[in-house]
């Protein structure tokens, strides 16, 4: 029986449309749920809209409509993005109406209640609305939120608190010892630090009058609604369905191999810290490994909602494709730092990768050998130095793009496909077919050289598909064969010969940049 993972995107509050760092989150997990699929394991993906928070509230006044009006449109958006970009959920939760979400989030409240770990008292704290969250003055930069750069409110109330200084130690311990994983290494060791410094309780509610009446209410008080973040965390294992003892519950979660967050840097301590404490107070499995990505900017600002600074990725998609935005997004942006957004080098990456580069080999492939050989792979005769290095460099792409993957390492998986894309390129160059085709001496050659180049060009859609997965089935289809019934790089050549294969379509056109006003 294959092992089985569970990966999630964070998921985001829906007071607006979605920005670019949505879509960097949406294709990394997808692209690392569909990685582990192609290793044998059996992935559940989950994503959902963050709905029950006090942005979204104060965002529908603003637009005098309410709250439910504002996130039942503005969610459309967010799973309409998710489907433009062929990501492949299990499952996307709401949690203002999914009713697994409600009963798991109050349950996991109870649990924590009964473990003797949330307790009552006065409170006053500086509150960002933006990231829900309250600060220390000495986490303030020049008196305002780092994320949002905006003045936090200074607010006064009774709340419920949660003991998370009981979980200093085991945290420590976890974090230390490799059962809870942070990934990359800076990240980890910034969260170590922060546990180390020591944990103050946290506040984990808000009052009825604050929140305008919208969230989940507290068990047993209705005075007070679940601060946000302790709502949503609970999506995870709530989307499973563990209060109604569901199997996906202990397969995806409980005995799952694998339980990945993918979290943008802001939010880091949520999932590293909060989320997992509240799990071992709820006695709960913790997740196996928190990945932390950087965020996209735009002249060095952070995308956000909040501030305006935002780039649509509907606009990029509707402008420019799918397949432009998420390999842009997959191979341009490092997984865990950040990196500058620029239109020009979204549309020249574009054009020397996928039209140049890619689509140009399928084309090769596809029409030499309709033209050559009437569109059957031949048998190979024998075979030389420029098929041993092709098959060398095959051997090479795909051990090091499953090792990049490993360590959820987007970026340097493509980069290494890539090797194989210019290497496949170079052996065409160098047997030059059109030249073999014109001297029937050379028929056994020709035949050889279009074997092994239709088998490359194979072999660059399978290890292609966690990355585009739609323009990768269509190499595949267009070579004659099943994105699932293509065998790795030990036996990549077999199966090949006298497979029909297609004319490919222009599955990359070149795209022109707009001129200069």
């Amino acid at each position: 029986m294959a092992e089985a993972a569970f990966i999630s995107t964070t998921i985001p509050y829906v007071n607006a449309q979605p920005h670019l760092g949505h879509a960097f989150e949406y294709s990394q997990a997808d692209a690392y749920a569909r990685h582990m699929a192609s290793q044998g394991m059996d992935v559940y993906f989950l994503s959902g809209s963050d709905e029950n928070s006090l942005k979204n509230v104060l965002a529908a006044e603003k637009e005098g409509i309410t709250a439910r009006e504002l996130v039942d449109r503005n969610v459309v958006f967010f799973e309409r993005m998710a489907a433009d970009l062929q990501t492949k959920l299990s499952r996307f939760i709401r949690t203002s109406v999914d009713q697994d979400h409600i009963d798991g989030a109050v349950e996991i409240w109870r649990r924590m209640e009964a473990s003797g770990d949330i307790y009552a008292k006065d409170y006053e704290g500086l509150y960002c609305v933006g990231c829900e969250q309250f600060y220390t003055p000495a986490e303030l930069v020049d008196g305002k939120c780092p994320e949002h750069l905006t003045v936090p409110d200074l607010v006064s109330e009774r709340n419920y608190f949660f003991r998370l200084s009981n979980y200093q130690d085991k945290l420590l311990a976890a974090l230390e010892s490799g059962e809870l994983k942070v990934v990359p290494e800076s990240r980890l060791n910034e969260v170590a630090s922060f546990v180390r410094s020591g944990l103050e309780d946290i506040s984990i509610s808000r009052s009825t009058g604050r929140a305008r009446g919208w969230g989940i209410p507290v068990p047993g008080d209705e005075n007070q609604v679940m601060y946000v973040w302790i709502d949503a965390l609970t999506n995870y294992t709530n989307a499973l369905g563990w209060t109604r003892d569901g199997e996906e519950y202990k397969k995806y979660w409980v005995d799952a191999a694998k339980r990945v967050h993918v979290v943008g840097k802001g939010v880091t301590r949520f999932h590293a810290v909060y989320w997992p404490a509240m799990l071992m107070s709820a006695g709960l499995p913790m997740p196996t490994e928190v990945v932390v990505h950087g965020y996209i900017t735009a002249s060095g600002q952070k995308l956000s909602k909040t501030t305006g600074n935002v780039i649509d990725p509907a606009d990029l998609i509707e402008r420019f494709g799918s397949h432009a935005v998420r390999y842009f997004l997959l191979a341009e942006f490092s997984p865990f730092i950040d990196g500058d957004f620029s239109e020009d080098r979204l549309i020249a990456r574009y054009n020397a990768d996928l039209a140049n580069g890619l689509g140009n080999l399928l084309s090769r492939a596809t029409s030499m050998t309709v033209r050559y050989r009437d569109g059957v792979i031949p048998e190979p005769a024998e075979i030389g130095d420029p098929e041993r290095s092709l098959a060398e460099q095959l051997a090479a792409s795909e051990q090091a793009s499953v090792a990049a993957m490993a360590g959820y390492d987007h970026r340097e998986a493509l980069a290494r496909i890539w090797d194989l894309v210019r290497r496949t390129n170079a052996y065409v160059d160098e047997r030059a077919p059109w030249h073999l085709a014109k001297d029937p001496a050379q028929a056994a050659a020709l035949d050889t050289t279009l074997h092994y180049l239709v088998g490359a060009v194979r072999q660059l859609g399978r290890l292609l598909l966690p990355f585009l997965p739609e323009a990768a089935e269509t190499i595949v289809r267009t070579l004659g064969a099943e994105p699932d019934k293509v065998p790795g790089a030990q036996s990549w050549l077999d199966g090949l010969a006298g497979v029909q294969v297609t004319k490919s379509p222009a599955l990359f056109p070149r795209i022109e940049a707009p001129a200069a006003e």
